[in-house]
């Protein structure tokens, strides 16, 4: 089991639990809140990842940005521990796996009332089985592109937070233009742009591997100190998010429990911006991970307390 778990990428699923999560909060916060319906968006999140995470091992190692220059960690199609066959089979049953997860999430939080709220959301799915496959795996992966950002910013916060949210909201009110106010795309633009800061340290780690293998991410675009300037970006702007939103729903000095977090995010900036070597990057992958986790819970309790 150890390769695939190891495969499986375990420390990649609190940053995906993070806009679920939010969501959570802010749907407490707001009397809308429904524990079974955040269980099975977690659920489906997480095999969702997992099977991005497979569909990333697979996809590198037949594309090439899995060679002997990567920095990072070695994949297991890379080392042999795990055959492409295997993997590709691992792929559709996590695939399988999180689309009946969603159905199920779906069916819970909308029933057959609104049927095209159901569809909408079921086509969302799709996209979000989709996005997960083809970002480096396929004949045409997008992340080859440098569409990885856009990705992980639509699914990873817009689509995470506001999703949960929405589910949530609309299985209270069922009045469509009450689950969902436009102040939530402020905290889900907030996640969207902490999860993209640990797509873009990890981008800076690989860019001399992924220039070789053609992989055009936007650090290989960039150029190695426009990316960690465009990385101070993404985190100037989620904190920006975060502190519009409360200025704009403020009615308690809790709100501003997200600050706590702030020192960890400018650590962070500070390591990217003076670390050079690939490796040493490496471990600020983890710590950006578990800043946005920070962030997520700190907030989200400043909101509902």
């Amino acid at each position: 089991m150890s390769p695939w778990i190891s495969a499986f990428r375990p420390r990649t699923l609190p940053l995906a639990l993070a806009s679920i999560l939010t969501g959570g909060f802010l749907a407490k916060a707001t009397g809308h809140f429904n524990g079974w319906v955040v269980a099975l968006a977690a659920l489906t999140t997480i095999l969702l990842q997992i099977l991005s995470n497979l569909a990333n091992d697979y996809g590198d190692s037949q594309n090439g940005a899995d060679s002997v220059h990567r920095q990072g960690p070695q994949r297991a199609v890379q080392s042999g521990a795990i055959t492409p066959a295997e993997m590709k089979r691992a792929m559709w049953g996590f695939g399988a796996a999180a689309l009946l997860s969603g159905v199920a999430l779906l069916l819970l939080a909308l029933g057959l009332a609104g049927a095209w709220v159901l569809l909408a959301f079921f086509v969302l799915g799709l996209a979000a089985i989709w996005a997960a496959v083809n970002y480096t795996a396929g004949s045409n992966p997008y992340g080859y592109a440098g569409l990885g950002d856009v990705s992980v910013f639509l699914f990873f916060g817009i689509v995470g937070v506001c999703g949960t949210y929405f589910l949530q909201a609309y299985s209270h009110e069922h009045i469509l233009a009450q689950a969902l106010p436009l102040t939530i795309l402020l905290p889900a633009a907030a996640l969207g742009c902490f999860a993209t800061a640990v797509l873009n340290v990890n981008n800076i780690r690989d860019i001399h591997s992924d220039e070789l293998a053609g992989k055009i991410t936007v650090p290989v675009r960039l150029g190695p100190r426009h990316a960690r300037r465009y990385h101070w970006l993404l985190l100037l702007l989620g904190v920006a998010c975060a502190v519009l939103y409360v200025a704009l729903t403020y009615h308690s000095p809790w709100q501003w429990l997200f600050v706590l977090s702030l020192p960890l995010f400018i650590f962070n900036g500070l390591q990217v911006w003076q670390r050079q070597e690939s490796m040493k990057l490496d471990p600020l992958l983890k710590q950006m991970a578990l800043s946005t986790l920070v962030f997520t819970v700190l907030f989200g309790l400043g909101q509902v307390l």
